[in-house]
């Protein structure tokens, strides 16, 4: 392995917080410079580690070890079963294995996670499944790199040395992984080992910190904090990704934490792309040496931190050099009756209605001559489906109407807030 390096961190600065307290990078570094020398020599690791620092150390430790860690999009006994079939010469990574490592160094030796060759492939991250079957992304260490690099200048992390990143999104996933785990590997700040989801540990775990306060997560997590009235401390720094994030919930949580938010858009298979303070812009800005160009087949993403030119997923338009405006999904466009509409704004308008918690339009499969007819799954304790329907009607045209509208008790979201196709369709189906 070729090792160079890239940005240097003080072997006394903080890379981790844990329960027992601050973690130094030198500790880090002789953790996975241990658990490195007992991996099994392997081509690919199944990182299912859930503690943040036991992560971090896995990913390291499997990465100067020359192995490429798998990162499932669900954690579930059917995805890992597929996963073992092909990369059958995989092992698995657990919280159990990593904690088991003995203290101390082997062979006097540390690993620095900064000094990786720039083409050494490094993780293969699958797609959510929210458009159907999960489809693997091989990314190298530099891709990564330079990613997270950009990402930081973006954000402006200089001014925001010491700090800590608190994340509630999954770091197996793009977002996490880049915008978590890296981000604070590649800019010196601190990760939280936890990954806090309820409002009561988020407000602890933003107390807990010292110095600048960084929250990673997304709208579905934003929404759920706004509705309790805690009263949480500052935070200096809000991203946000995974799904569209209104203008109204981006000013709520600015009001709340006293910081600004910055979204972040970009994909599985592109990454990292652009950013945009939602509160007050409605264009994007690209990320420094991402560049976007359009053909018949649509927009592509290409740069240093995109592996390879990227076929985006989204309508997109070009408004300048760097900026653009961002549209439906080119999958959530219907065509009903001669009719065109997107789901994400059939959602908008559901979800906009009083009493309705949380819901979701499908498109569903046609069965036999059968036409695929439009569907609703909507969560409202108090409503039934006539006075939903009503509602709807004074919103969209009627030929986008669901039938059927379907009452369910909760969407299977994941810990993302996505909502996967298969789940979905699955979920109509026993309703039926």
């Amino acid at each position: 392995m070729t090792l160079r390096a890239t940005l240097a961190q003080p072997e006394q600065a903080v890379a981790a917080m844990r329960a027992g307290g601050p973690v130094s990078v030198l500790e880090f570094r002789r953790d996975v410079a241990a658990l490195a020398a007992r991996l099994p020599g392997r081509g690919y690791a199944v990182n299912l580690c859930t503690d943040r620092y036991r992560f971090m150390i896995s990913l390291v430790a499997s990465l100067a070890r020359g192995q490429v860690n798998l990162m499932p999009a669900a954690n579930v006994p059917a995805a890992l079963t597929v996963l073992a079939e092909d990369y059958q010469d995989s092992y698995t990574l657990t919280d159990e294995f990593v904690a088991g490592q003995p203290g101390g160094v082997l062979s006097g030796t540390v690993v620095d996670p900064l000094a990786l060759a720039a083409d050494q492939p490094a993780v293969i991250l699958f797609t959510s499944g929210s458009t159907g079957r999960p489809q693997p992304v091989l990314k190298n260490w530099g891709t990564l790199r330079n990613s997270v690099q950009a990402a930081g200048a973006r954000l402006g992390l200089e001014r925001l040395q010491g700090g800590t990143i608190i994340g509630t999104v999954p770091h197996q996933h793009s977002y996490g992984l880049e915008s978590v785990i890296l981000l604070g590997l590649l800019h010196g700040l601190a990760v939280e080992s936890r990954c806090p989801l309820y409002p009561a540990d988020i407000r602890a775990a933003l107390a807990a910190a010292t110095g600048p306060r960084i929250l990673v997560t997304t709208p579905v997590h934003l929404k759920a904090l706004l509705a309790v009235p805690e009263h949480y401390p500052p935070a200096d720094l809000i991203l946000s990704a995974t799904a569209p994030l209104s203008v109204e919930l981006a000013n709520a949580a600015e009001a709340c934490f006293g910081a600004p938010l910055i979204e972040i858009y970009g994909c599985t298979e592109a990454g990292q792309l652009a950013t945009r303070r939602t509160a007050h812009e409605t264009a994007w800005h690209c990320l420094d040496g991402v560049e976007l160009h359009q053909d018949a087949l649509g927009t592509w993403a290409s740069g240093p931190a995109v592996p390879g030119p990227t076929l985006l997923h989204d309508l997109i338009e070009l408004s300048g050099a760097g900026r653009f405006k961002l549209g439906a999904r080119a999958a959530d466009m219907i065509d009903v009756a001669g009719k065109r509409s997107s789901l994400a704004y059939l959602n908008s308008q559901l979800l906009e209605i009083d009493g309705v918690q949380d819901g979701v339009f499908v498109m569903g499969v046609a069965q036999g001559n059968n036409v695929a007819r439009l569907a609703a799954l909507v969560v409202a304790p108090g409503l039934d489906a006539p006075r939903i329907m009503a509602a709807l009607r004074t919103r969209i045209d009627a030929a986008f109407l669901p039938r059927p509208l379907l009452l369910v008790p909760a969407l299977p979201r994941n810990t993302l807030g996505k909502l996967p196709r298969a789940e979905l369709l699955k979920l109509i189906g026993q309703a039926l």
